[in-house]
């Protein structure tokens, strides 16, 4: 098994230093490989220099923490629900936050632009995180009577999820074209826009979160067994389950708020990894991680570049290959 971890690591490790180079280099600007390195030990030209540091490298620092933000809280989902079909939206995390965010956008509210200066643009991500926790909340709430029931949690999340999404629909057919446009851009999940001043904020977020993840990986074991056994051994349930939900709410609400409604990302790349290296956490939660990195740097280099000057989500991109992977789980459902 660790030959098995070894190999898969450096394969992923050897796919994401390729979808890397080919992130930086691709675009309308194309720039070479060698090239695209001597511009990040500084030695690029200006035009280099402003196509690479200030626009695609933040772009893939910000999209590679939102890959493993997605992977891992999808990962805590799976572990806490015991089922492999669970992923952040599920429990309404990604759609309570799009749905904040839709109501801040529909108010017109553009005076804090003025008032807030250069922090005005964590306003949306900070009142995304927060739509996310009051949705998270309310599905535990009513998931947590005489404690929680995995099942019933997925079921209640399922519901609440259905009808923020219609929610989220109704607003924005009521909105103007351009806040329709907007909105539509952010709920498909989009890295448009994501700067260094996005990168500062939710890499240390994520870095911390995973790290904190990754220390607890015994207990996530111990939680991954039936309920009987875990009691067994030792384990609270209902405190561990309370405290694995809210990492994964601040993971997926982090991830969504900077980069809009990304799907399939925390349903693939866990099931991925526990195919690869099996269901231990220490091991598959730093390759679900690599394998989400990989996935999302390569969509979105898509999504940049195919339909150049025109920009697809990166999350209709990565929807286009879930759908069918989600359809090929569902079928091996018993």
């Amino acid at each position: 098994m660790k030959r098995r971890l070894r190999i898969t690591a450096l394969v992923l490790f050897v796919l994401l230093l390729l979808s890397s180079i080919m992130y930086l280099c691709w675009g309308t600007y194309k720039i070479a490989p060698l090239d695209s390195i001597k511009t990040l030990l500084g030695q690029g030209t200006k035009l280099q220099n402003a196509a690479i540091l200030n626009l695609r490298f933040p772009r893939m620092l910000v999209g590679i923490s939102v890959g493993i933000a997605l992977s891992t809280a999808g990962a805590l989902l799976q572990t806490i629900t015991k089922n492999e079909l669970a992923d952040p939206g599920i429990i309404g995390i990604n759609a309570g936050a799009a749905v904040a965010a839709v109501i801040f956008i529909s108010l017109k509210t553009v005076n804090y632009y003025s008032v807030l200066g250069p922090l005005s643009v964590y306003v949306l991500p900070v009142i995304a995180i927060i739509g996310a926790g009051i949705s998270a909340f309310i599905t535990y709430y009513l998931s947590g009577r005489n404690g929680i029931k995995p099942k019933r949690l997925l079921l209640i999340g399922l519901g609440i999820n259905a009808g923020l999404n219609a929610f989220i629909t109704f607003f924005t057919f009521r909105s103007g074209v351009g806040d329709y446009n907007r909105v539509l851009i952010w709920t498909s999940g989009s890295l448009w826009g994501s700067g260094w001043s996005y990168a500062k904020i939710i890499i240390p977020l994520v870095t911390l979160m995973f790290v904190i993840v990754l220390l607890n990986y015994k207990k996530l074991d111990v939680l991954s067994l039936s309920d009987e056994h875990s009691v067994a051994l030792g384990l609270n349930l209902n405190k561990e389950r309370k405290k694995f939900l809210s990492y994964a709410v601040i993971l997926a609400g982090g991830a969504t708020a900077f980069a809009g409604n990304v799907g399939f990302i925390g349903l693939i790349s866990p099931h991925i990894a526990r195919k690869l290296v099996g269901p231990y956490h220490k091991n598959f939660l730093p390759i679900s991680a690599l394998v989400s990195i990989v996935i999302i740097l390569v969509a979105d280099a898509v999504s940049r570049n195919l339909f150049s000057p025109i920009e697809i989500p990166v999350g209709i991109t990565i929807s286009i290959f879930g759908v069918p992977y989600f359809i090929y789980l569902m079928m091996k459902e018993k």
